[in-house]
């Protein structure tokens, strides 16, 4: 994985990098389509180093992905300037499981499915038929922790 260069005195550690992942809610994925980027929220879990989406298999996302799994997610928090936080993951997508996913078994989604279970949907495993799993494998993560800055340099 690609080390972050830039901004290295407001990165987030690791461990802090897999807290914030855990907590947080939304992600913002933007794909590459024919007409440009697509950007779109979507719910997400983090896992074993991955990030791990469902997405409408009969989406523009999903189109997109299929032609170029080129991907980057961003997760961030915080209202005002030296509370901003976050964090930018870039890789390729694969797809895991059957496409639509219906439940048939695939024991690299037990984690993934059960923590978005737990998250979401209080507890229950839902597979409707339409979405499918894509589980994205950074090759660059970026983050920013502007509660690092000192003092005086914060807005």
């Amino acid at each position: 994985m690609k080390q972050q260069r830039r901004a290295r005195a407001i990165a987030m550690t690791p461990d802090e990098i897999d807290a914030f992942l855990a907590e947080q809610r939304t992600c913002r994925v933007a794909t590459n389509g024919t007409n440009g980027p697509h950007a779109t929220p979507l719910w997400y879990a983090w896992h074993d180093g991955a990030l791990w989406l469902t997405s409408l298999s009969r989406s523009q996302r999903w189109t997109d992905l299929m032609a170029d799994p080129r991907i980057a997610a961003v997760v961030d928090a915080g209202h005002d300037y030296n509370e901003l936080r976050g964090v930018e993951l870039r890789g390729r997508v694969e797809v895991v499981g059957e496409v639509p996913r219906t439940g048939e078994p695939c024991p690299e989604l037990d984690g993934p499915e059960q923590l978005m279970a737990d998250r979401y949907h209080g507890g229950v495993i839902h597979h409707d038929g339409r979405h499918a799993w894509l589980r994205l494998r950074p090759e660059k993560i970026t983050s920013w922790d502007f509660r690092k800055l000192p003092a005086d340099r914060q807005r």
